[in-house]
């Protein structure tokens, strides 16, 4: 079986959507129910950990190459624009977010970071929320650090620099809509989805591989 052509090469950086960015580290093929697979083997930093994905499914699971610095710098910018005011129904809004994120554009990600630290200036964010953002939070400035060749500690002072002004914007715009007290309702229903979720993904690293590969 001849080796295909890859989109990514060994220690490149790449981002991949719902783990963080991380550095290719081999390319190499192993068998899996009795055919031979190319896998790309990724080491993801932030987690301390290595993942391997087929090649032939990266760029469906959203893998992709770290931007460019103009790009990089656009992102920031639009971290301070205007935007919808999300809905106030946390359900709906973690899904819409949650779609952003798997998605995985710089675009996607620097609009669910804006949106969220929005949302967390009105009302705190539940839990599930608060991981989301989090996580898209530090693949945004990981992703910008690498593009830009600057500390992540730089980028996180950059972003909130132009996320303050458009919160205090935003703040005098929309003040809490009576329907987000049904937020509250919820809060102990996501304190034990947030705990299963956990568990989960204790559980998913282990069967990774095999996920990917179907």
């Amino acid at each position: 079986m001849a080796k295909p052509k890859t989109e990514f090469s060994v220690n490149q950086k790449v981002v991949y959507p719902s783990q963080g960015v991380g550095t290719i580290t081999d390319v190499f093929r192993q068998e899996f129910k009795g055919e031979m697979i190319y896998y790309y083997k990724i080491y993801i930093e932030v987690s301390d950990m290595y993942v391997m994905v087929p090649v032939k499914n990266s760029a469906k699971m959203g893998i992709r190459a770290i931007v460019s610095k103009k790009e990089a710098e656009k992102a920031i910018e639009m971290i301070s624009e205007e935007f919808e005011t999300p809905t106030s129904d946390w359900k709906q809004r973690y899904q819409n977010n949650l779609e952003l994120l798997k998605k995985g554009s710089i675009q996607d990600i620097t609009a669910i970071v804006r949106s969220l630290y929005h949302r967390s200036k009105i009302k705190e964010l539940p839990i599930l929320e608060r991981k989301l953002y989090e996580n898209a939070k530090k693949l945004l400035e990981d992703e910008i650090s690498e593009a830009l060749g600057i500390s992540s500690k730089e980028v996180e002072a950059m972003l909130h620099a132009k996320l303050e002004p458009l919160g205090m914007r935003q703040d005098k715009k929309i003040s809490l809509n009576p329907d987000d007290e049904d937020d509250d309702e919820f809060d102990d229903e996501l304190d034990d989805e947030a705990d299963r979720s956990d568990d989960d993904d204790d559980g998913d690293e282990d069967d990774l591989d095999e996920d990917d590969e179907e």
